[in-house]
């Protein structure tokens, strides 16, 4: 088991005085907004107990705190995916970490593919709910220390920030579709049958990542925000082949829109 107390105690050294509010953390491609932090603080993960470098493309391995949109924040960029090998409890490590470190809101952003038909490359997903198809909880064993045992998860991604990145899409002219994110185990990507299933299912968009990290998050109380940059259409929607770069690329590509609404949605919480 992973000890939280032991990497928070480790980051909470590193920030010294500062108290981060919300923690936001980035998906494949996404790391750009790390960079708009201001007055950053930058912690590698080498650094913390229990943080294992991420091993993918597009995720840099750091934590970043600082302001964004004058919101004291702590950014994640680059998170432990379920397909590298690590537990769920890896994967839901910094989530624990931010809630000992008094993080209120969580905001996860992804890439991830379009099953919706009418979702093409760059579009723009609030995820309203999500479907747990990794067969992974990070709540499995001992109860962790200000933790619900059975969280409540009718209302995973909470209503009223959702009105907020509504309005504050509106607000910025970004196209913001809603819907229910499919979280699977992968790497591989889905088989034409397997999107078919998801979409008879009631999904919208499929990925690997955040399913853990939202789980974790409400049974410590912590209020989620969730989009979702659809990448590319899923497997058999089109006659391309999927790649990973096409969802780097697709990524740096969408990710104005999503940076905008992300602050947006700050400047509201301020």
């Amino acid at each position: 088991m992973t000890d939280p107390a032991g990497a928070a105690q480790a980051v909470a050294q590193r920030l010294g005085a500062r108290r981060p509010a919300v923690a936001i953390v980035l998906g494949s491609g996404l790391g750009f907004l790390a960079d708009e932090v201001r007055d950053a603080l930058r912690i590698r993960y080498a650094d913390i107990p229990g943080f294992p470098e991420p091993g993918v493309a597009g995720h840099k391995g750091e934590l970043v705190a600082g302001l964004l949109e004058k919101v004291p924040v702590l950014v994640q960029a680059g998170r432990f995916h379920l397909y590298e090998g690590h537990d769920a409890a890896t994967a839901a490590l910094p989530v624990r970490v931010f809630a000992r470190l008094g993080v209120k809101t969580l905001i996860v952003t992804n890439a991830a593919g379009g099953i919706r038909p009418t979702f093409r490359s760059g579009t723009l997903m609030l995820i309203a709910d999500h479907i747990n198809l990794m067969f992974r909880n990070p709540l499995v064993g001992p109860v962790l220390e200000g933790e619900e045992r059975f969280p409540d998860m009718s209302d995973p991604y909470d209503r009223e920030l959702r009105t907020l990145a509504r309005e504050a899409a509106r607000e910025g002219h970004v196209a913001l579709e809603e819907g229910v994110y499919v979280g699977l185990l992968g790497p591989s990507y889905e088989t034409p049958a397997e999107v078919r299933m998801l979409a008879r299912i009631g999904a919208d968009a499929v990925g690997m990542s955040t399913v853990p990290e939202v789980i974790a998050a409400r049974a410590l109380g912590i209020r989620c925000l969730g989009f979702s940059i659809v990448t590319n259409p899923a497997s058999g929607l089109t006659a391309q082949p999927l790649s990973h770069q096409e969802v780097l690329a697709a990524s740096a590509a969408a990710g104005t829109g999503l940076a905008t609404v992300v602050k947006g949605v700050l400047r509201r919480l301020s």
